[in-house]
């Protein structure tokens, strides 16, 4: 019996940085909830950018945002896992020496920029829904972020492999999609804690159903007996899981869920 469903959202659910979901899931998750089944949304995304995609169900899901650097449910966080601070500042250091990178320095109470790309900025805000504060420089910040993303349009993959050279033995760094790469403390990933909320409730992994595309999924695909990549994934992703679901255009997700009912 499937007791826990956990689900990515970009690239997964909706293309990447979009948040028009199908209304139809809502329901399904409803429904879901009324046999029993928990729920949770992993998402490389802040947990206010889940929050408010999926309004209609935010109290009745748990929140793996951050790339599983942040683990809650609606009002209350529940585990958090920090950068070190000196690292952190490395970090941003190094990449600050690529002008074409951006970074999105995320706590778990918001996130923080210091770019002047207006676009960048009101893309996060108005598409992502980031709770976003614009600061001068992140390195006066005193709070350790969970999570330092770094941004490009396109290609970040090849234009961070830098950032795996020298920091690929101290942190845990994911790509997620061809813009994003996500950096966190290491040993904090999607699995560790689809893992956590397991064992707080007891529940196995042939008794969870996960559903991913990118790199940032591996680990929580591993956590699953029911681990579903969608047909438009990576490759990588598609070798990993045990079954496969339409396209996230097409709905596999939610396709898959309605028959689980």
């Amino acid at each position: 019996m499937i007791k826990l469903i956990v689900s990515d959202v970009d690239g997964t659910l909706v293309p990447d940085g979009s948040a028009d979901l199908n209304p139809e899931l809502f329901d399904v998750i409803e429904k879901l909830r009324e046999k029993g089944i928990q729920f949770a949304i992993a998402s490389g995304r802040p947990w206010s950018s889940v929050e408010h995609t999926f309004d209609p169900v935010k109290k009745k899901i748990f929140y793996i945002a951050n790339n599983g650097s942040y683990i809650g449910c609606y009002g209350r966080s529940l585990y958090t896992y920090a950068i070190d601070k000196t690292l952190a500042d490395r970090l941003i250091r190094s990449v600050r020496r690529h002008p074409e990178l951006e970074i999105v320095y995320a706590c778990a109470g918001g996130d923080y920029v210091d770019s002047r790309n207006e676009e960048l900025v009101r893309w996060l805000i108005d598409g992502y829904k980031f709770k976003l504060n614009r600061v001068e420089d992140l390195l006066a910040l005193e709070e350790a972020p969970v999570k330092i993303s770094i941004y490009k349009p396109e290609g970040i993959e090849a234009a961070t492999r830098f950032v795996f050279d020298e920091f690929g033995g101290e942190l845990k760094l994911a790509c997620a999609g061809d813009m994003w790469m996500d950096c966190m403390a290491f040993g904090v990933n999607k699995g560790s804690a689809v893992r956590t909320i397991q064992e707080c409730l007891d529940i196995r992994p042939e008794e969870t159903m996960v559903f991913g595309d990118q790199l940032n999924d591996l680990e929580m695909l591993d956590q699953a007996y029911y681990s579903f990549a969608v047909a438009n994934a990576r490759k990588e992703v598609r070798d990993r899981a045990r079954f496969q679901a339409d396209t996230n255009v097409n709905d596999g997700v939610l396709k898959i869920l309605k028959n689980l009912l």
